[in-house]
């Protein structure tokens, strides 16, 4: 799995793509874990996901809190309508921050 990963002002980019499923969730859940280290904003683009399960959401949970916890927001971006109905049928459209595009999760400060 190819996951860039970009510098944006006061922002950690990271794009994920293809299958985030079981045996890609951990090389994912490292990736995302690391760039939380950075201190910055997170947000995680998921236009080029395939397919996630729950493996996959857990490791989006996890940076999630782990931003809160450090007091940097997190959000995800350009969700993929795969991506979208897991996050939809597990309720968690409701519980992060999901804008349309980069420049939609810029304007509203994630």
């Amino acid at each position: 799995m190819n996951s860039p990963v970009s510098e944006e002002p006061g922002r950690v980019v990271v794009r994920l793509a293809g299958e985030v499923d079981l045996e890609h969730a951990p090389g994912v859940r490292r990736l995302l874990l690391d760039c939380v280290g950075r201190g910055k904003d997170m947000l995680v683009d998921l236009s080029r996901v395939d397919y996630i399960d729950s493996s996959g959401i857990a490791s989006l949970i996890e940076a999630l809190q782990a931003t809160k916890a450090r007091g940097t927001g997190f959000g995800l971006v350009a969700v993929s309508a795969q991506a979208m109905r897991v996050l939809e049928l597990a309720r968690l459209d409701r519980v992060f921050a999901i804008h349309a595009d980069l420049a939609a999760a810029c304007r509203s400060g994630t």
